[in-house]
């Protein structure tokens, strides 16, 4: 069985929630200072051609169908967080996403499976709204790489966190925005490079502040392969060795990476073979992006091309994501 758990839908009814909210205007200021004009418009332009795919269920089936992919774990666009919003604002618009993508998933319940939102930017709501999204039968949680003002290290993330390890929850740790800002603003280097380092930094807090220590259950899955961290691994090691600094988790940095779980989505075959080398096959999962541009349209092929041995190729296809989301969500 083959399983994408890495694929979004657009929920319109979320941006009318927060348009015209206060903060709203800063937000839309601050996307622009991280995007030329040039590529607002050639994102504005493909979510418009995309836009079927992105909110149609039978539009995502035949697109499944088409890339031999039999189900689908479906989150939110990353567009959606809006991690700027006040407390109410933000609940509100946290619950139609829950309730959207489980409406969205309810069409095909047997080839689709959901994730929610949490605000982050409201730590005390984040648990209220993780609750919400698991009694809706979501398995877990998107989240960005932080928060204004918050890094997942933060102290007062501590009750989600420990929510998560009790429920079982999956947190699908996926990048939005990046806090290089304007260094990234042309060639729409915001995504290409800025996803893989928020990516590499979000999995740095969480390992080095010894929130996976303290958490060993989370059920954290990387977006983008884990970004930049898997590839340099040996770095952090070093460093945790070197510096005593650097000694804020109880093992080298490398043995965090067999706790979490990382999807196929680095478009490079050799990066994928050292990613499953460095991980472990049994700790990556097949990822497309689905529908957007910066993902691909054959999942399949692209694992294949990377050359693993027939076992690791079957768990990566689909075996990891079927043990990993079956047994979630334990009972609350």
């Amino acid at each position: 069985m083959i399983v994408d758990v890495h694929a979004h839908v657009l929920l319109p009814e979320v941006e009318r929630a927060v348009a015209g909210q206060p903060g709203h205007a800063e937000h839309r200021a601050l996307d622009a200072l991280r995007n030329s004009p040039e590529s607002l418009r050639v994102s504005g332009g493909m979510i418009v051609e995309r836009l079927p795919r992105l909110t149609e269920v039978d539009a995502r089936l035949a697109d499944m169908d088409r890339a031999g992919v039999d189900a689908q774990v479906v989150s939110p666009s990353p567009s959606h967080y809006h991690y700027w919003a006040p407390p109410e604002p933000a609940a509100r618009a946290h619950r139609l996403a829950n309730e959207g993508v489980a409406a969205h998933c309810a069409q095909a319940p047997e080839r689709l499976i959901g994730l929610g939102l949490v605000p982050l930017q409201h730590p005390d709501l984040a648990v209220e709204l993780l609750d919400h999204a698991l009694s809706l039968g979501l398995r877990g949680v998107e989240i960005s790489s932080h928060a204004p003002g918050r890094e997942l290290s933060d102290p007062a993330y501590e009750p989600l966190w420990e929510r998560a390890e009790a429920t079982g929850a999956v947190l699908f740790l996926h990048p939005f925005g990046c806090t290089l800002d304007e260094r990234l603003d042309r060639w729409y280097l915001s995504n290409i490079v800025g996803q893989p380092t928020e990516n590499a930094v979000a999995l740095s807090h969480l390992i080095f502040s010894g929130v996976l220590d303290r958490h060993p259950g989370l059920r954290i899955v990387a977006a983008h392969g884990g970004g930049y961290l898997p590839t340099h691994i040996g770095r952090a090691d070093h460093g945790w060795r070197a510096r005593s600094d650097a000694r804020g988790c109880a093992e080298p940095p490398s043995a965090y990476l067999r706790r979490m779980w990382f999807d196929s989505l680095v478009h490079d075959p050799a990066v994928l073979r050292h990613l499953v080398e460095t991980v472990g096959a049994d700790r990556v999962l097949l990822g497309s992006d689905h529908p957007f541009d910066m993902g691909t349209d054959s999942p399949v092929a692209a694992l294949r091309a990377a050359g693993l041995e027939p076992e690791e190729l079957s768990a990566v296809a689909g075996g990891n994501a079927l043990s990993l989301f079956r047994s979630t969500v334990k009972e609350t």
